[in-house]
């Protein structure tokens, strides 16, 4: 399943647009009759496709989680993707939650987020995340580095910060450890990313590095980290 908000509506489906909207339906009916969604609180472990990561369900905080470990002591992070999806624009939404996992170190800061227009092999893709441990430390520029911006392999954020300082990065109210709502909406070179349900972005990203494509979308974790994840839906 291809999921591309840009399509052209045919003159059938508009008028059935048009009687949903005078009902007042509008919004609903365009999202779920147009671009089906994949909505699943907790995706099942065999439907994730691990890339140096280990995979499992848990509890965490109160409620059933997936959760990422890093299966190796390489620290290098890791990704797990949804199986049978293909995504180029819309959006994708999931609560995460992150901490120091078994190999972390003290610069490492529970690295969460998800990936998206992911290539087969899990090598080349978009990648926003939050860094949790920054969100309410009393050092301002810690702070500055909450949310983040990457494309892999290509563009790792020590490259990003170093060739474009403070671009690809942004504060955010996030807490160590504390589930947090992630939204990212994706059109065409464009991704915003919305953190608790907030009306305005805390990051604007207008040139993604790896241009316009499909591929798959992914559950993230970086380097040092323990990720958890439930709530996903991808339009």
């Amino acid at each position: 399943m291809i999921l591309n908000s840009s399509r052209c509506v045919r003159p059938a489906i508009a008028l059935v647009i048009a009687a949903f909207y005078a009902s007042g339906g509008f919004l609903a009916a365009f999202e779920e009759v147009l671009f089906p969604a994949f909505s699943q609180s907790l995706p099942e472990v065999a439907d994730l496709v691990a890339h140096g990561v280990r995979v499992d369900r848990v509890a965490y905080r109160g409620r059933p989680a997936i959760r990422l470990l890093e299966s190796n002591a390489n620290r290098e992070g890791g990704l797990a993707v949804v199986s049978g999806l293909r995504f180029q624009d819309g959006r994708i939404e999931v609560d995460v939650a992150g901490v120091r996992g078994p190999h972390a170190i003290a610069d490492d800061r529970g690295f969460v987020g998800v990936a998206f227009r992911v290539s087969d092999a899990g090598v080349r893709y978009e990648n926003i995340y939050i860094r949790p441990d920054n969100g309410r430390v009393d050092d301002q520029v810690r702070r500055n580095h909450v949310t983040q911006y990457t494309a892999h392999p290509d563009f790792p954020f020590s490259r990003m910060r170093k060739e474009w300082p403070e671009r690809y990065e942004s504060y955010a109210d996030v807490e160590y450890g504390a589930w947090t709502r992630l939204r990212v909406d994706v059109a065409g070179t464009t991704a915003r990313l919305f953190v608790h349900d907030a009306p305005q972005p805390a990051l604007v990203v207008t040139d993604l590095k790896l241009g316009v494509g499909t591929g798959g979308v992914a559950l993230w974790i970086g380097a040092g980290t323990e990720g958890y994840f439930s709530n996903l839906r991808i339009r």
